[in-house]
């Protein structure tokens, strides 16, 4: 199945049925009144969760999704049938923007969760309604609203606890295909991973962990250059960045300029996503000599001025993954258990989910080149509301 992480979709909620003007014409009853029936609401189009989908790719091919409309009411006093809700499912993880605001509507982060993004329009009122005292034949009714229309945008971020980041061909896919049952490709030129991959990490019986392979970075990423954006995003779902740096690259680069250089590719996407919790995964010790190792490993962390967790590896013979599979479960773990019995942790994990997603926003519209602009809003229709001071009468 081919992976798409971003879809542009138009929904359109169904019009209110109009309301309708007749009157009781029966043998011996030749002034009846009216009774003209109210149309039915339009339906109205929602987003469901689901936990099955893992990619966009449907709505690469249907671009426009419109719930029914209301029917038009009768005489007799008869109601238009309401058009019937649709229901659109989208995989876990989707963030619904808004492309003609770039405001975000919503974001689907569980399976079943339901969102309204486009309201019915309402009924029209037909002209029983209407009947007072001195207005015994009313020729009024209401037409239906028009449902809403929306442009959206949807974004997928795979849901992971642990993201890896790094340059191209640093062993990120290597290091998964280690520790996990994800077979990602894996080759020796850059930019072999063109989708992010899962893979769930197993320790124990009841002890696993979702980890994600993010394509390779490179420099000015955060402006689009390579896969760019459209794989940073991913980022902001997972609680752990694995930052893997290649110890003995095969075109010799310095390994601390590449480092540094994925760090401010963070910090330019997202402030907020470079506060996230980093671990450093010196990988591909197999390469050096076990004499220089160790060396090698205190020399680029001295370099760095790196104060964090260090690991140091050999993904492809998983030498040394054990031991960073086992410390980010047991810190996931902590941070989970910290987040459920402290409400001031719980807020700040909410809060700084909102920030990476409102700053993951600001770097799609600067990269469109679109401002932001306030949303049409239909004006006051309580004309429309049940509640007339009029005095209804229903004939027999």
């Amino acid at each position: 199945m081919q992976f798409l992480d971003e879809a542009s979709v138009i929904v359109e909620a169904g019009n209110g049925g109009n309301g309708c003007l007749s009157f009781r014409r029966e043998k011996y009853v030749p002034k009846g009144g009216p009774d003209g029936g109210d149309g039915g609401h339009g339906g109205s189009v929602y987003l469901i969760g689901d936990d099955s989908l893992n990619t966009l790719i449907d709505f690469k091919y249907q671009r426009f999704y419109k719930a029914e409309n209301g029917r038009p009411g009768q005489g007799r006093q008869m109601s238009g049938r309401a058009g019937h809700d649709l229901h659109v499912k989208v995989p876990v993880g989707t963030t619904v923007i808004d492309e003609d605001t770039l405001e975000v509507i919503a974001d689907v982060t569980e399976g079943g969760q339901v969102v309204l993004v486009a309201e019915s329009g309402r009924r029209g009122l037909g002209n029983i309604h209407f009947k007072s005292s001195t207005n015994r034949a009313p020729r009024r009714t209401t037409p239906g609203t028009d449902g809403e229309r929306r442009n959206l945008r949807f974004e997928m971020k795979v849901m992971a606890d642990v993201g890896l980041l790094g340059l191209p061909n640093a062993g990120k896919s290597t290091l998964i295909r280690a520790v996990s049952a994800a077979k990602p490709k894996v080759a020796n030129y850059p930019f072999t991973t063109l989708v992010p991959n899962l893979g769930v990490v197993k320790l124990g019986l009841h002890e696993h962990f979702v980890m994600a392979d993010i394509p390779g970075l490179i420099e000015g990423a955060s402006e689009g250059a390579g896969l760019g954006l459209r794989f940073l995003k991913h980022l902001t779902r997972t609680r752990l960045l694995l930052h893997v740096v290649d110890v003995a690259p095969f075109d010799e680069t310095d390994p601390v300029a590449s480092a540094k250089a994925i760090a401010r590719e963070l910090e330019e996407f997202s402030p907020a996503l470079a506060e996230r919790p980093r671990w450093l995964v010196l990988n591909k010790f197999d390469l050096l000599p076990e004499d220089e190792r160790e060396a090698r490993a205190r020399e680029i962390v001295e370099a760095l001025g790196w104060e964090g967790p260090v690991f140091s590896l050999s993904a492809i013979s998983q030498d040394g993954t054990q031991p960073l599979v086992q410390a980010a479960y047991r810190w996931l773990e902590e941070q989970q258990r910290l987040e459920h019995e402290d409400e001031t942790a719980y807020a700040e994990e909410q809060a700084m989910r909102r920030r990476m997603e409102e700053e993951a926003v600001a770097r799609t519209e600067a990269r469109l080149g679109r401002k932001r602009k306030p949303r049409d809003k239909d004006g006051d229709d309580d004309d429309f509301d049940d509640d007339y001071d009029v005095e209804v009468e229903y004939a027999p």
